[in-house]
């Protein structure tokens, strides 16, 4: 009940729409409930013997039965239609409510997470909400209003042969509850594998190079088999708890059938029943164990919707670590003067990763770091993003604490370039433009050009609106990152990061890439990181990072006299 008043609070905005739906649902309830009693009156009739007033009786109740009947076909097309049109709008509401939530968490939050299972509960565990608003929710008030008004009638037709017939209800409620205890877990284990399954799909798909590469075909294969009929058997074992449920509320339906249907008779072999009563009693029998046995099923759907529900909800409730702070500001376009002031950073393993780190640059400047993998280099520049915030000390922009600037004003000063670069299955143009907004073509080239990229994209077959591919998966490693500097142009920041901007390219298209690089210099705060020394070589300075520390600092020709860590990498790489 508590999980359903929160997504009811999600459900308020189409609430006039499901307020129809369940009116209509009323509506046909009433009309099932009334249609007995009329052919009940029909029967009496009959058995009485006939005459002409009967006659013209029978002919009214047999028009108001068409009426009945043909409202009862609008009732139910409102009911269905305008029931699914609430259900899927919450669908959509709260699927583009959990991706928002995505979209904001933090990237430690991303650490232990699947991409496939997140998609999983965006697309498949959202879908059960249609479940539970279009068919569990208004078929149990159906259920509950028909078994409530024809436990009313029936007390009213006859109490005792009544009392008889609910009888089975305590058995069938004991039977429910005993079934969604032990169903739940399982319905809660086939969500979580769906979710494996999704994630190991997109995980194989992704990586298909590397699968056909190695040739692992047949290891995958087996490894996405296992995932699937685990899943698979967590179905089976709650259907064969259904399988043993639902027969269990038939006979128990049956025994109230039976039960009327002898005492009914012995009643009416002693004149203490008509045989009007007994059809209406049969008849209402029938409205009244319908319902019970669908409740039954219901169940097994709501246990299943729940699971989902559950797995969304996880997602909602999770906090984002970084989030603007009480009071945080619009900052504007910034100058780019950034300083660390003793920042120490940890994951959550707790073992350091940046110790005491202190630097100043200032606008227009351009720092590299370099140093051995796992120093610290990149996670100096996702605290500038922060995208994480320091254990100890602070970083400023323009003398400002960046945790008192709001994140979307931060993160607009600053243009990365990261070591992977991610490109989106769009095309070439669409890419490069996606770092603001309504630029235009001419901008787009502009940066192209800058980027030292565009001859390379007109001597493609369809220019700027070739098709990159997931990924960028058409396009050459030097290619992407050029596009990638392209965009971070186009954003027109002041602050660039080129985290490994040169990384496993040729010699030709590291030339390219450092021209473009050295043509950015001066007009942007540049914060490189880089394993090429050659691409940095006229930063104005460098910081050697060893164990988390800055070991060395000052420029090139400054750390070759020193000979110290960064003349001996020189020598290295040369």
């Amino acid at each position: 009940m508590k999980l359903l008043v929160r997504l009811s609070k999600e459900a308020i905005q189409h609430k006039f729409i499901y307020l129809i739906a369940i009116l209509s649902t009323l509506a046909i309830t009433l009309v099932n409930l009334t249609a007995p009693k009329i052919l009940s009156s029909v029967t009496g009739l009959v058995e009485d013997g006939m005459t002409a007033e009967d006659l013209k009786s029978i002919r009214n109740y047999t028009i108001l039965l068409i009426v009945l009947y043909l409202l009862r076909i609008l009732f139910r097309f409102a009911s269905n239609y305008l029931a699914h049109r609430a259900a899927w709008n919450l669908v959509g509401t709260m699927r583009m409510k959990v991706y928002d939530k995505l979209q904001g968490l933090s990237m430690s939050f991303y650490h232990d997470k699947q991409t496939g299972d997140l998609v999983s509960r965006v697309i498949n565990d959202t879908r059960d909400f249609e479940l539970l608003y279009a068919h569990i929710i208004p078929d149990t008030i159906t259920n509950v209003v028909t078994i409530a008004g024809v436990m009313i009638i029936l007390l009213f037709i006859n109490g005792k042969l009544a009392l008889l017939t609910f009888i089975p209800i305590p058995f069938i409620i004991a039977a429910g509850w005993l079934f969604t205890n032990r169903i739940q877990p399982y319905f809660k284990k086939s969500h979580k594998l769906q979710g494996d399954l999704s994630a190991k799909l997109q995980d194989n798909l992704s990586g298909i190079h590397e699968v056909q590469v190695f040739a692992k075909e047949e290891e995958e294969s087996e490894s996405v088999r296992r995932v699937t009929f685990t899943h698979i058997d967590a179905m089976l074992k709650a259907l064969k708890l259904g399988s043993v449920f639902h027969p269990t509320v038939e006979f128990f339906s049956a025994v109230g059938t039976i039960l009327v249907v002898g005492v009914g008779g012995l009643l009416a072999f002693h004149d203490q029943l008509s045989v009007a009563d007994i059809v209406a009693f049969l008849l209402y029998l029938s409205l009244f164990y319908g319902p019970v046995t669908s409740i039954a099923r219901l169940l097994e759907d709501a246990q299943n919707a729940y699971a989902g529900a559950e797995r969304v909800m996880m997602i909602l409730d999770t906090s984002p670590e970084i989030e603007d702070c009480e009071g945080a500001v619009e900052t504007g376009r910034v100058q780019g003067n950034i300083t660390f002031d003793h920042v120490s950073f940890h994951y959550q393993n707790k073992v350091p990763v940046l110790k005491d780190i202190s630097f100043e640059v200032r606008p227009g400047q351009m720092i590299a770091l370099v140093g051995e993998t796992g120093v610290g280099k990149t996670t100096l520049s996702q605290l500038l993003l922060r995208f994480y915030d320091p254990t100890e000390g602070r970083i400023l922009m323009d003398g400002t604490d960046i945790k008192s600037m709001k994140l979307e004003s931060l993160r607009k000063n600053i243009a990365p370039v990261l070591q992977d670069t991610f490109l989106f299955n769009g095309t070439i143009a669409e890419n490069i433009g996606y770092a603001s907004r309504d630029v235009s073509m001419e901008e787009i080239i502009a940066a192209a050009q800058a980027a030292h990229i565009h001859e390379a994209i007109l001597g493609m077959p369809e220019g700027y609106q070739t098709k990159v591919g997931e990924r960028g998966l058409r396009l050459s490693g030097g290619q992407k990152q050029r596009i990638a500097i392209a965009r971070a142009i186009v954003r027109n920041a002041p602050v660039i990061i080129l985290d490994e901007a040169t990384a496993s390219v040729d010699v030709e298209t590291e030339r390219e890439i450092k021209k473009a690089i050295d043509e950015l210099a001066g007009t942007r705060t540049i914060v490189a990181i880089a394993h090429r020394l050659s691409t940095i070589r006229h930063a104005d300075m460098i910081l050697v990072l060893e164990h988390g520390e800055i070991v060395e600092q000052g420029t090139h020709d400054a750390l070759i006299q020193n000979n110290g860590p960064y003349a001996r990498m020189v020598k290295v790489q040369m």
